[in-house]
């Protein structure tokens, strides 16, 4: 089997990559170990519902946003329909309760009423998401954490936790994320407001991965990549087998590239013993990112009728009074620990039928607290993490206990069984102040790095850019030999 590029995995960033590919008239194949394509953008049948994997709401697409291009090039515009959603988020601590526009003039303004004597803070905020390339005034250094930006602009810890709403989407620490990263990835969704696709994120995948196939590429799944072949230390292609075939036999595959959509310390495993050790020494100070809890519900009736109207409500616990107490919250008993609730509901989502609705709750959370656990042991805290979000789910929405007919608990267990990364890591290696950035390797040749763990880290944006500009960077390179 012989191919002109091997993808090793199909999310996002490894489907972009292969469409991009296959439309310049490369010869692809994707090799995923999952049932289905997308990585961590899919979705999975309940009954009557369809139960969204990882997307609450994407970025854009905008004016100004770079998917419009590769939306273009790839049929997705036309094919994929996205929502635009009512709000940002709405943020609740105790009660103190702040719904966020997307709009970032009518954000301020909001601030404005509620803070007045922030307003110089509020401004140099807004100013550096919309300008991220700017450099922070009086910063003496390259990058700093979020939690030290904000220290040096905003008093008022309050206001500081409304602007870290949807910290999660991104990290667990403000004081351990890098500002540069987050002016960007936060600036977008002020810039290019935010959508939910129709359906579920399985429409994007299943469109990126039926482009690749019919640009004449292959999406082998259900199959494990489970080594890369190098030669004079180029790499130059994959063995892989069934998932299901027990006497584990391989099967090669050669390539001129391998575009690599699975997390770098798997790739490490992958590669002849020399290489996976230059390769792990390399990337030897990055962190790896947290993991998410999810719970997943499906109700009897849309949570409209209850007079539930946000789509997205971040709810801090009142322990959390400043943003210093979020990274220990975040290991808090479930009880206390602050979590997010999505209803998709509030949009024309198409995850439930009619006169029923889909919701889930999420939270940071580590591997860690559940690798260990015995069978029963594992399933009895997953009763009980469910019995205490539904119980405090109650508490912001009267009446919601009473109309769930379904629920289901995925940890970050359940994350690393699905996408194999270790810690159930949902956004790559952490984007802690001044990382470096993975783009290529200088352990093997001929390696292009499309996911969340490398240059435009986690979430559908990142992968999504990052898979296309793999795919853009070895093509330059084809065309400069």
């Amino acid at each position: 089997m012989n191919y002109d590029v091997i993808v090793i995995g199909s999310g996002l960033g490894g489907l972009t990559a292969g469409a991009k590919l296959a439309r310049e008239g490369l010869k692809v194949l994707v090799v995923e170990q999952h049932n289905r394509p997308g990585g961590c953008a899919t979705t999975f049948k309940r009954g009557d519902f369809t139960l969204e994997v990882g997307l609450h709401e994407m970025d854009g697409p905008g004016s100004r946003d770079m998917k419009n291009r590769i939306f273009s090039e790839l049929d997705v515009t036309g094919n994929v329909e996205f929502l635009p959603l009512p709000e940002f988020y709405r943020f609740i601590r105790g009660d103190l309760a702040v719904t966020v526009p997307h709009d970032p003039q009518l954000a301020a303004a909001r601030l404005y009423e509620l803070f007045p004597g922030e307003k110089e803070g509020i401004d140099r905020y807004f100013d550096l998401l919309l300008n991220p390339k700017k450099k922070v005034t009086g910063n003496p250094e390259p990058d700093i954490s979020v939690g030290v930006f904000l220290d040096s602009i905003i008093s008022n810890e309050d206001l500081k936790l409304i602007l870290l709403g949807n910290l999660g989407y991104f990290h667990d620490d403000p004081y351990s994320l890098s500002l540069a990263y987050y002016s960007v990835a936060e600036g977008s969704y002020y810039t290019n407001g935010a959508s939910f696709i129709k359906g579920g994120s399985q429409k994007l995948s299943d469109h990126l991965a039926g482009y690749i196939r019919k640009h004449g590429g292959d999406v082998l799944l259900n199959h494990l990549v489970t080594g890369v072949t190098v030669s004079n230390n180029s790499a130059t292609g994959v063995t892989f087998r069934k998932r299901s075939d027990r006497t584990r036999e391989t099967v090669t595959a050669t390539a001129g590239e391998i575009v690599v959509n699975c997390s770098v310390p798997a790739l490490a495993d992958m590669l002849p013993q020399e290489q996976g050790a230059l390769l792990k020494e390399e990337f030897s100070v990055l962190n790896t990112g947290a993991s998410l809890l999810t719970v997943y519900f499906g109700f009897d009736r849309p949570l409209k009728e209850l007079g539930h109207r946000y789509y997205s409500m971040f709810i801090y616990d009142r322990s959390v009074k400043s943003q210093a107490d979020i990274a220990r919250n975040n290991r808090d008993d479930f009880s206390r620990r602050s979590f997010t609730f999505v209803d998709y509901g509030q949009v024309d989502s198409c995850l439930a039928p009619a006169g029923k609705g889909v919701g889930a709750i999420c939270c940071i959370d580590y591997l860690a607290d559940w690798e260990k656990l015995g069978k029963n042991e594992y399933e009895l805290r997953k009763e009980y993490v469910a019995q205490t979000f539904i119980e405090r789910l109650e508490e912001v929405i009267p009446g919601v206990r009473e109309i769930i007919s379904y629920y289901e608990v995925g940890t970050p267990a359940t994350v690393k069984r699905y996408t194999l990364n270790p810690g159930g890591a949902v956004y790559g290696f952490a984007q802690n102040p001044g990382r470096k950035t993975p783009d290529s390797f200088k352990a093997v040749e001929n390696l292009h790095l499309a996911s969340a763990w490398g240059r435009n880290g986690g979430g559908f944006s990142g992968a999504i850019c990052g898979g296309y500009l793999s795919a853009f960077n070895l093509l330059r390179k084809r065309a400069r030999r």
